[in-house]
């Protein structure tokens, strides 16, 4: 199956004062997080904003951040939504642009059944060669995907992957032992990475990297090579890090957190809003301490 490497970043879709997307800062931060540890990129996903980007800015960062990092970095299309149709038809596009591979969610608010989920991927699966990547995440879409559901999908020759954010271990370990051994488990939360690797999983796909992509890294190589005290001792360098990143709605702290460290990626668009004066102070101690 598609290996699309073990560190992927979420990352975030900067605008600039007017809250338009800023494709030139896009393309800067691709080449920053390339250099940083990471080995994919996942543009327009939860972290890049996804709801509040229409279609044809979703291609145009697709093709942005295709053009500004190398072939070996991998890019990935968050092409999902509630939408069949719609999620289809963007897929389409991301694959003409030439991305990698496209990561879609479980649909959100219309609540479909087990058998609604998997008919809905399937679709999706069907009109692409791309590799799919399912996105498990009930705390935004009041669903969750089961295992069996997964397992079913997994069956579907390029459904290669999933990113978990359902924070079960129960639950990880059952779609483990159900599933083809090359399909791959991807955390999708930073504090859940070196848990589900101990589990089986893969990698991670990541909010943190945009501020210790290289860290993130070196944790699951050490863990690869089964030095697991070193993978342990990273783990609990970096969990504040991981944990004031979601002091607030993702993707607000950050964009904070990047503009504190020099990169500048803007605000977010409405409804989310910017941290509180206390919240962005917490997110300072914490950054200077790490």
């Amino acid at each position: 199956m598609e290996d699309l490497g073990r560190v992927l970043t979420a990352m975030v879709t900067p605008f600039d004062e007017n809250f338009s997307v800023d494709y030139k800062k896009a393309a800067q931060l691709a080449q920053m997080l390339e250099n940083n540890g990471s080995e994919g990129i996942v543009v327009s996903g939860t972290t890049g904003e996804s709801p509040t980007l229409s279609f044809e800015e979703k291609i145009k960062l697709y093709e942005t951040v295709r053009e500004a990092v190398s072939e070996k970095t991998y890019v990935i299309a968050g092409t999902g939504s509630n939408s069949t149709e719609n999620t289809i038809k963007l897929t389409k596009e991301a694959e003409a642009v030439g991305v990698n591979g496209i990561m879609a969610v479980v649909p959100y608010y219309n609540k479909p059944s087990q058998e609604g989920l998997y008919q809905h991927f399937k679709a999706v699966a069907a009109s692409t060669k791309l590799p799919v990547m399912l996105y498990n995440v009930p705390s935004r879409t009041s669903l969750n995907m089961k295992p069996e559901t997964v397992y079913r999908l997994s069956q579907i020759d390029n459904i290669v992957a999933l990113k978990e954010a359902n924070n079960d271990v129960e639950q990880v370990t059952e779609i483990k032992r159900i599933c083809p051994s090359d399909f791959k488990i991807y955390s999708g939360n930073d504090s859940f990475t070196l848990p589900i690797l101990s589990l089986g999983g893969y990698g991670i796909v990541s909010v943190a990297s945009h501020i210790a992509g290289n860290e993130i890294k070196e944790m699951i190589t050490q863990f690869i090579r089964g030095n697991f005290e070193n993978a342990l001792e990273i783990h609990i360098k970096l969990f504040p890090l991981f944990k004031v990143l979601f002091i607030a709605s993702n993707p607000v702290p950050v964009k904070a957190a990047l503009k504190l460290k020099g990169f500048d990626v803007g605000g977010v668009r409405l409804p989310l809003v910017n941290l509180t004066e206390q919240e962005l102070e917490v997110l300072k101690k914490t950054l200077e301490s790490y």
